[in-house]
């Protein structure tokens, strides 16, 4: 009797047995599944700002230092990022107009070599074509009840960019280089703790048009300051940062300064596993004293969307100017893809 009823325990144990691995839900398996899972959403939990673009025509044509996180990726992590953006310029003072659509496509690596340094690679084309965004820009100013600075008393859809006092006349540009941009950067990571990061970070940047009205070939370089902050659900990350141009023309004639600084706050919110809301704010140095509008500060507040997959991460976002309408694109969207990988 004794020896049926073990003999019935040992079958009733292999029978579970079985049926746990038939299913995959073995205690091991389990375990190590969601272990992985775990380290997996910890290790790309942070994309850091969204990977956006100055889009103010004199700064978006130039090497404008963006926001980023202080807070490093881990060691041998590889992100792959692919971004479009559609913008619309407009500005309509007596020294000077730009009514145009500009388009941006970027691609880039970064690639974190070690628990200090990583460096990032970038192409960016940017040209003119049409995107439709007037009709888009006059329904939503039409609809808040916001003025449309002259908006209304020119056809849409042009591409129009005249400063008299600088012999500057280029008209009818759709499909046009606007700049043709290599850009590389270095970060170095100062500290790191739970809650606070510090990088310092410096950028190389070639922009080269063989021909049109937009011919140029120029080098700049940049170096910011990258300090973040993290507690739970929140991120912060702020930018201080200081660009050198030695060109002194942009967007054909316009005088450009050699100096100039950038600055910015964004702030993120983790409202699920897998979701992100974020807002930023951008302060960039008026870029050239050939008029009182170019030579203001430049402002530009964006909102965006982040959903988190498995390995990337989908960025949606929109770039509006503030305070100063006449140096800052009028509206732009830019929709993105991060990918990450982890070499062991």
């Amino acid at each position: 009797m004794m020896t049926t009823h073990r003999a019935f325990r040992y079958s009733l144990n292999r029978a579970g047995v079985a049926l746990l691995l038939g299913t995959g839900l073995t205690p091991f398996a389990a375990t190590s599944a969601t272990n992985s899972a775990t380290q997996t959403r910890e290790a790309f939990d942070d994309y850091g700002p969204l990977k956006t673009y100055a889009q103010s025509p004199l700064q978006s044509n130039s090497l404008t230092p963006q926001v980023r996180s202080g807070f490093r990726l881990p060691t041998q992590t590889v992100e792959l990022y692919g971004t479009g953006t559609i913008a619309s310029v407009w500005a309509n003072t007596d020294d000077y107009k730009m009514d145009y659509y500009q388009n941006d496509l970027s691609v880039g690596s970064y690639i974190q070599i070690n628990e200090k340094w990583a460096i990032e690679m970038d192409y960016t084309w940017r040209f003119a074509a049409n995107n439709g965004l007037d009709t888009l820009t006059k329904a939503f100013h039409d609809t808040f009840g916001i003025g449309l600075n002259g908006r209304d008393e020119v056809d849409k859809h042009a591409f129009d960019i005249s400063v008299p006092q600088y012999g500057v006349e280029i008209h009818d540009f759709e499909g046009k280089t606007l700049s043709n941009a290599f850009t590389i950067y270095a970060s170095y990571q100062v500290l790191e703790n739970t809650h606070h990061g510090l990088s310092l970070g410096g950028s190389l940047y070639y922009n080269y048009v063989g021909s049109g009205p937009f011919k140029t070939s120029s080098l700049e370089q940049a170096l910011q300051l990258n300090y973040s902050y993290r507690s739970g659900k929140h991120r912060v990350y702020t930018l201080l940062g200081l660009s050198y141009r030695h060109n002194d023309e942009v967007l054909s004639n316009i005088p450009y300064n050699h100096f100039a600084f950038s600055s910015g706050i964004s702030y993120q919110y983790a409202i699920a596993p897998r979701h992100r809301l974020i807002t930023e704010f951008h302060l960039y140095e008026g870029a050239s004293d050939a008029t009182s509008d170019l030579n203001e500060p430049s402002t530009e507040v964006l909102l965006g969307y982040r959903y988190h997959t498995d390995e990337g991460a989908i960025e949606i976002s929109m770039i509006e100017n503030v305070f100063n309408m006449d140096n800052s694109t009028d509206i732009a969207f830019t929709l993105g893809y991060r990918h990450r990988v982890t070499f062991e």
